[in-house]
């Protein structure tokens, strides 16, 4: 196993790794709307997901992978009402691509974000 780090994307902010490397799978951990410096981005579910999305792609890149890699993601939303607006991103993010996906409204996230998401991925 290894452990995928990069200053490009925010560092962990608990005692977890950004991703981590098995074989030719990598987990990356779920990302919120923090800037690779820390800060947090308040905004609307789309420019929060944008954020997310951006930070994930950095931690890719940093295991020598795109988003023509990923598998499978996982979506974490404060409220379903946001759902449109988070896939009108995605799919920029994705093109035409579309690994698996589950998308869940949850209670609260860390920071109060309005998403989070996490990936799986192959090298």
């Amino acid at each position: 196993m290894k452990t995928i780090q990069t200053p490009l994307a925010p560092a962990a902010i608990g005692p977890y790794s950004q991703a981590i490397t098995t074989g030719n799978l990598i987990f990356c951990s779920g990302q919120i709307a923090l800037t690779p410096a820390g800060v947090f981005l308040e905004g609307t579910a789309a420019e929060q997901t944008k954020q997310v999305l951006e930070n994930l792609r950095e931690v890719l890149k940093a295991a020598n992978v795109d988003f023509s890699k990923v598998v499978k993601t996982t979506i974490y939303l404060k409220s379903m009402e946001d759902f449109a607006a988070v896939n009108e991103v995605y799919a920029e993010f994705f093109g035409e691509w579309k690994p698996a996906r589950a998308t869940i409204e949850v209670s609260n996230l860390p920071k109060n974000a309005l998403v989070e998401i996490e990936a799986v991925a192959v090298s």
